[in-house]
């Protein structure tokens, strides 16, 4: 009885630790973002740990054999949101893109300008239908919706995120705006011709081949409607021969689920194969605009009290096993994501604008 009784008093006392963490650094009453609920999309609880561990192990084959399971890339990607989406709501939002800072404005004012820019680009306005490619828990699309008045439907593989964005898409009243479909974005479940405009912000990123997505993007849309795209691309300062920028790259892909960075000079190139016309490629994070990597940097005092808060919540089996793992495994990809946007050599946001043709040739090859 006395053993019991010492065990009891250490959990409440561990679960007054707890509030105590909630409470004094505000990890549960932050406005916008939903209390500690660490779920971990679709995954059972006990099966997390071993999601994880089967997702770490997806980057210890050699090259070329994970080259040649591409095929499996939607499924790994998918097991990747489910570990992580609601770790990226608590403690970064609904959005899940980076943003280049604005002196005087939140971080969450410079994300909705970088989201609304989106509307000016691809023209969206009432009456038309949009496609955010890799919707996530769409942020995005109620940004955009909302500034635009056009109807934006969202596809995201994961079925979690669909539940996510709905849920949120009501609380918000613009779920009469906001579609949301579980899908895959390299066989979208659209018509040709069925979009009046589309955007993808740090999204295609995951697909294994960058033409397979556009030339979907490419089917779907009404001729002479145009595509915004926000591309994470290694810059011209990256060195394949430079140790530290290798890791860093590496470090990316290992913790953002990404088969393979891109090269900037690549997407242009990519665009034009599958028969779109190029409007405009530029990288929003150059100067003038602020650093978008500080909030990754100002974020660490933050990482480690969650951390402390996530393992408590673990020990007491409030939170499967596993979560601690992912949680540092965020962790250390924000620390390569940081290298890579102060050295230059990474960026989430090379910019492409593009147009289908207004009498749209197939698969066209590329202008020369």
């Amino acid at each position: 009885m006395e053993t019991a009784a010492m065990a009891w008093t250490a959990a409440v006392a561990a679960a007054g630790l707890i509030y105590w963490f909630v409470w004094v650094m505000g990890a549960a009453e932050v406005k916008g973002k939903r209390a500690v609920d660490l779920k971990m999309g679709s995954i059972t609880r006990d099966k997390v740990q071993d999601k994880y561990r089967q997702y770490w192990s997806f980057f210890r084959r050699p090259k070329e054999t994970a080259e040649a399971s591409s095929e499996n890339v939607p499924v790994f990607v998918d097991t990747f949101y489910n570990l992580v989406t609601d770790i990226y709501e608590w403690g970064w939002g609904q959005s899940f893109h980076f943003s280049p800072s604005v002196p005087g404005r939140s971080h969450r004012d410079a994300t909705r300008l970088h989201e609304e820019r989106v509307v000016d680009l691809v023209g969206a306005r009432p009456g038309h239908r949009v496609l955010d490619v890799g919707c996530g828990v769409g942020g995005p699309m109620r940004a955009i919706a909302a500034r635009s008045g056009a109807h934006v439907v969202g596809i995201t593989i994961n079925e979690y995120q669909v539940a996510r964005a709905r849920a949120h898409n009501k609380k918000s009243r613009l779920d009469a705006l906001c579609e949301v479909v579980c899908g895959n974005f390299l066989e979208m479940p659209f018509p040709d011709s069925s979009f009046d405009g589309a955007y993808s912000i740090e999204a295609t990123c995951h697909a294994p081949r960058l033409e397979d997505v556009y030339a979907e993007i490419f089917r779907i849309l009404k001729p002479g409607a145009l595509y915004v795209s926000y591309e994470w691309v290694t810059t011209a300062l990256y060195r394949a021969d430079d140790p530290d920028h290798v890791e860093t790259i590496h470090g990316i892909e290992r913790g953002d689920a990404l088969p393979g960075l891109r090269a900037h000079d690549e997407i242009a190139a990519i665009a034009r194969k599958v028969g779109f016309e190029l409007l405009d490629e530029r990288d929003l994070a150059r100067p003038p605009a602020g650093p978008w990597w500080t909030r990754l940097k100002m974020g660490r005092i933050a990482y480690w009290r969650n951390h402390i808060l996530v393992s408590v919540l673990t020990f007491l089996r409030i939170a499967p096993k596993g979560v601690v793992e992912v949680h540092e495994m965020l962790y250390e990809t924000a620390r390569h994501l940081t290298r890579g946007g102060e050295t230059g050599i990474f960026t989430p946001m090379h910019m492409i604008l593009c147009r289908k043709p207004p009498v749209a040739a197939d698969h066209q090859e590329p202008s020369s």
